[in-house]
């Protein structure tokens, strides 16, 4: 068994879409108000309305990607307008790890291996 998708709820798929393509740097062709495939690799990254009511109060999940640049990534994230909740942090196990919220509140984390950390 393997992990297909990650799916973010939300009551504005455009919205969440938007910002996701945004720090992705991917255009998936979809303007979609009701579900959007952002990423269609091994594991998708979809944004669903699936017509209940969100309340944004999400305490129970997150979601962490890995990337190669964490300080570009970091400013991108500002740029977007994103509220921060830590600034890349190198952790004892030598990984530098961001957080922050997405437009939905659902918490996101930010993540880099480099051997340059």
């Amino acid at each position: 068994m393997r992990l297909g998708e990650v799916g973010l709820l939300t009551n504005d798929v455009v919205k969440l879409a938007d910002f996701y393509k945004d720090l992705l740097e991917t255009d998936n062709g979809s303007n979609d108000e009701v579900h959007q495939t952002i990423i269609a690799e091994e594991t998708m990254l979809t944004i669903y309305n699936d017509g209940s009511l969100k309340n944004n109060d999400n305490q129970n999940m997150c979601i962490a990607f890995t990337v190669d640049n964490i300080e570009k990534e970091y400013h991108k994230v500002f740029a977007l307008g994103a509220e921060i909740i830590e600034k890349p942090t190198k952790r004892p196990w030598g990984a530098v790890n961001m957080s922050f919220y997405d437009p939905d509140r659902n918490v996101i984390y930010l993540r880099s291996f480099s051997a340059d950390n």
